[in-house]
């Protein structure tokens, strides 16, 4: 009888646990036969906005750094630098960015590529009266010589549980939900691979 209700009690556990997360989803493209071993140090440059929130792009773009440094991906170059340069080089933040002047960027910052991004959703969505952020996020990894894409991911993530809708709980924040969009997505870099 005990065997019984602790079996019971485990899948319920799991399914409540399978139903409370962030629900994530993501897709990826890497260039074919690329070694991006070469690759040690990066910048992530300022991303597009184009959601209605207006510091998405911003609070993605520190998320980003974060996790590129948290999951020992690439060494960052530090923001404030970054956008220094951008300044000088007379770059508007989020704004496409020519060959030659990543290339020249590329030198002044000592990296062998970029990290640029998208925001394309950050917001609040609602199912009844049950509110949850929701985000899509776009991200590509270039390298500075070349302006070659060699990494690119989209991904979307929500706060949205069906357990939390139906028992009240609280869904996971925006904040939540971008970190796990954003180290879904980062996980699929082949970093010092042979592709």
């Amino acid at each position: 009888m005990r065997k019984g209700f602790l079996a019971g009690l485990l899948v319920l556990v799991t399914l409540m646990s399978i139903g409370c997360g962030t629900k994530t989803a993501s897709d990826y493209y890497v260039r074919p036969d690329v070694e991006l071993g070469f690759i040690k140090r990066i910048a992530v440059l300022p991303f597009q906005n184009n959601s209605s929130d207006e510091f998405a792009a911003e609070r993605l773009r520190e998320v980003v750094i974060t996790q590129v440094m948290s999951m020992g991906i690439f060494d960052v170059v530090d923001k404030g630098i970054v956008d220094s340069v951008l300044r000088e080089e007379a770059v508007e933040p989020g704004t496409p960015i020519d060959k030659l002047t990543l290339k020249r960027l590329g030198q002044r910052l000592n990296v062998q590529a970029f990290m640029l991004g998208s925001v394309d959703q950050a917001g609040e969505n609602r199912r009844g009266s049950f509110s949850y952020p929701e985000l899509s996020l776009a991200l590509r990894l270039v390298e500075a010589k070349t302006g070659m894409v060699l990494w690119r991911a989209s991904g979307h993530g929500s706060g949205y549980s069906t357990w939390g809708r139906l028992f009240g709980l609280a869904p996971e924040d925006s904040y939540q939900v971008g970190v796990g969009v954003v180290k879904e997505m980062l996980s699929s870099i082949p970093a010092g691979e042979q592709l």
